[in-house]
């Protein structure tokens, strides 16, 4: 038996599939085919995560979704810096209402 990595399996199944499918099936799919349990499952989905981002053959679609590079058109997955609104980012606490759960008091036996 060959040895594939997360990457190449999940290659195989876009290739199969002919268009994008969500992060979540595609992550069944590849780790039920590398034999994964529940416990490596958990444990290894950050790194495909990563490794797919990393991956110059996959692209990030919308709604969570991922395909093949090849399939779409540089203007389809590329985003310029300059057309992010700073809005989408605002920091969740800007208006100064913290949430309770992480306000905390601070003392000298913290430092």
């Amino acid at each position: 038996m060959t040895y594939q990595s997360m990457t190449d399996v999940a290659h195989n199944v876009l290739t199969k599939k002919k268009k994008g499918i969500e992060f979540n099936k595609l992550w069944g799919e590849v780790s039920d085919t590398l034999g994964f349990d529940t416990t490596m499952q958990q444990r290894k989905i950050a790194q495909f995560y990563t490794e797919l981002m990393l991956d110059t053959r996959f692209a990030s679609l919308a709604d969570n979704k991922w395909d093949l590079r090849s399939r779409h058109l540089y203007n389809e997955i590329h985003v310029e810096v300059e057309e992010i609104d700073d809005e989408d980012f605002e920091d969740e606490f800007a208006d100064g209402d913290e949430d309770e759960d992480t306000k905390r008091d601070f003392t000298e036996d913290d430092y």
